[in-house]
């Protein structure tokens, strides 16, 4: 999108009008497995290739997308001294070797600096430059913002937060012009903002905007400049330059609903004068056709001017005024049939996402969160209900100021006199030493947080870990953000 959109996280989904995947359930579990993931027999992109429809771009930073794929999946650059390492998958066709990035990045911080494309075609992502939107490179994610599993085993997603932006503008494969082709992404259905443009999908080569129909793109957010579904958000739609499209007519279409599962996928399927929205649960269940018609009633739009660049968390134009975390996406040649599409989604269920560990999206646990270095409590003074308040530790004396819920949506809430209040980042601040204080919940991403299986606990927004000041043990010590470095004031559990 352009430098006046404000659009919100695009989840589109092809040609779907009777999905017939089969619903799988997602296992539930707090037990991280140990050892190698046992090779997929297929994957999302054995599927497209087996219907005439390969994958011409697949990134992941979870999974290997096909079966036989053994490649990396991912670099990581660590602070300490800036060498890089590649982190690939535990077996060919398994998950990611998320503990290589665990030893890797212990004690300092690590940044992801390349996407890499498992097509074989080099379609490669890095970070985005310059653009007619905002100046650049755009930073990098966060390495360990995003932890998830699948079916149990530690991986990272790509926590995206303003600023933040991945790009590949010379590509090889990818649709151009008016040509079909078929997009999905893994994303978190709770994270996400009002701004420009959580996006995943095809984009103009000049990183400007070029025009009416010269991307298209997954768009996921809650922003209504353009077009908007039924209810609050947030919406899947598609990014087509200068207008983010719910349906035919620019605005409003009450077929494209609130979408908010933790695990959320979103397709986008385009062809001549015909293109489709789903979506659906990435957990379990179906896909739902969101939109299923001709282009938009604007000119531009028919035919396409797709110029076959990649974005991930950005507009085409830059603009990287967003939130969202993104886990796997793939680009393919051809528009995908309603079968294929669910065959894809029944994979993506199949993978397990959430189902074991402990991450951000667990939610459900209430107890106290002690400090590991003091065995002290995180404690909301005074059981202060005043907006603002900064935590702090103390003893433990069973207080309800002292007892913290983790939501399903990731918030740490607590209670005090009839009170619900959240922990928060004070200020949206994503810098080491940013207070943590309560705050009225209001959804925002300074209000996310992932409790992780090495102890920590880190803002979903800024990827930086919940860190008791100067290491000190004492009661009334003040807690702030610092970057994650192994140290045991930064270890916590939740009892």
């Amino acid at each position: 999108m352009g430098r006046a959109q404000r659009p919100g996280r695009l989840r589109t989904l092809g040609r779907l009008t009777a999905a017939t995947a089969l619903a799988v359930a997602a296992l539930t579990g707090y037990t991280i497995t140990a050892g190698p993931a046992q090779a997929a027999s297929q994957g999302p992109c054995d599927i497209y290739a087996s219907a005439g429809t390969p994958c011409v771009a697949a990134h992941s930073t979870t999974r290997a997308l096909y079966a036989s794929y053994s490649g990396n999946l991912y670099q990581v650059r660590r602070a300490s001294d800036n060498t890089t390492l590649n982190i690939g998958v535990t077996s060919a066709g398994g998950y990611a070797n998320a503990a290589a990035q665990d030893s890797f990045c212990a004690g300092t911080s690590c940044v992801i600096t390349e996407i890499y494309d498992q097509s074989g075609r080099g379609n490669n992502l890095t970070d985005a430059p310059a653009g007619g939107a905002q100046p650049g490179p755009d930073k990098l994610a966060v390495a360990n913002a995003a932890p998830t599993t699948l079916d149990g085993h530690e991986a990272y997603g790509v926590a995206i937060i303003p600023g933040t932006g991945y790009r590949d503008d010379a590509t090889n494969g990818i649709a151009t012009g008016d040509n079909p082709e078929s997009e999905y992404a893994v994303l978190d259905g709770q994270d996400y903002n009002g701004g420009c443009c959580f996006d995943y999908g095809n984009a103009e080569t000049n990183n400007n905007d070029d025009g009416n129909g010269t991307m298209e793109a997954i768009y996921f957010g809650n922003i209504k400049v353009w077009g908007y579904g039924a209810g609050n958000g947030p919406w899947i739609m598609a990014d087509m330059e200068n207008g983010l499209y719910s349906g035919a007519n620019a605005g409003y279409n009450a077929n494209d609903p609130t979408t908010n599962y933790r695990y959320t996928t979103a397709m986008v399927e385009g062809g001549a004068n015909q293109w489709d929205i789903l979506g659906g649960n990435a957990q379990s269940g179906t896909l739902a056709t969101d939109y299923s018609g001709t282009r938009p009633n604007v000119s531009g739009y028919n035919p396409m001017h797709k110029q076959g660049a990649i974005i991930l968390g950005i507009g085409g134009d830059n603009s990287d005024g967003v939130d969202g975390t993104f886990y796997e996406g793939v680009m393919t040649t051809g528009y995908a049939s309603a079968s294929t599409e669910a065959a894809v989604q029944a994979n993506i269920v199949a993978a397990g996402y959430g189902a074991g560990g402990t991450t951000g999206g667990g939610g459900g646990t209430t107890g106290e969160i002690h400090a590991t270095a003091s065995g002290r409590c995180l404690d909301d003074p005074n059981a202060s209900t005043t907006g603002g308040t900064r935590v702090q530790i103390y003893d433990c004396w069973g207080g309800a100021n002292q007892t913290w819920t983790h939501t399903s949506s990731g918030q740490l809430t607590v209670t005090d006199s009839g009170t619900t209040d959240c922990l928060d980042a004070y200020g949206n601040g994503t810098t080491n030493g940013t207070k943590v204080d309560i705050w009225p919940c209001n959804g925002q991403a300074n209000q996310q947080w992932n409790i992780n299986s090495n102890g920590t606990i880190t803002g979903a927004q800024s990827g930086l870990c919940l860190d008791v000041e100067g290491g000190a043990t004492a009661n009334g010590t003040l807690i702030q953000l610092y970057t994650c470095w192994g140290g045991t004031n930064q270890q916590w559990s939740l009892s």
